[in-house]
């Protein structure tokens, strides 16, 4: 039976270790692997945000700008300036939701799509290097225990 370290990662506590606090070690994970992952996007011309609202546009077109913002854990003001900025670069389309024309919503383009194909290709490789050593069922708890992590901030 492992040892109880939840008192040790819990900032109220007198036994309290940085290095076992969970949002630490997520924070100093994500950090570390976006320094890797930007290094290889450079080399296509594009940065981490693009790549997200490319990733997520890659599963299902067109969005509405919220809904990318939200996925893409980007504040709308921010988004905002990512939207004009690809769609100067033709990577992306905005257009009023048909069903509501108050929304906008994002479209990849055929150079969104090409560019998507080619940054899935440089950071594939990145992926499967993080993910090697896990089996099946580490990465299927992996990912449980990320959601319920998630969920319990939900409230």
């Amino acid at each position: 039976m492992a040892k109880d370290l939840r008192p040790q990662g819990d900032p109220g506590s007198e036994s309290f270790h940085v290095d076992r606090y969970p949002f630490y070690q997520l924070n100093r994970l994500v950090s570390r692997y976006n320094v890797v992952i930007e290094t290889e996007l450079r080399r296509i011309k594009i940065d981490i945000p693009t790549w997200r609202v490319l990733m997520i546009l890659g599963e299902q077109c067109p969005q509405p700008i919220g809904q990318v913002a939200k996925l893409a854990v980007i504040n709308i003001s921010t988004m905002m300036r990512i939207v004009e900025r690809m769609e100067k670069a033709n990577l992306i389309k905005t257009a009023p939701s048909e069903s509501d024309g108050r929304i906008t919503e994002l479209t990849l383009t055929a150079a969104g799509r090409a560019k998507l194909a080619a940054a899935r290709k440089i950071t594939a490789p990145i992926y499967q290097r993080l993910i090697g050593g896990f089996s099946a069922d580490d990465f299927s708890h992996l990912l449980d225990l990320l959601n319920r992590l998630h969920k319990n901030l939900e409230g």
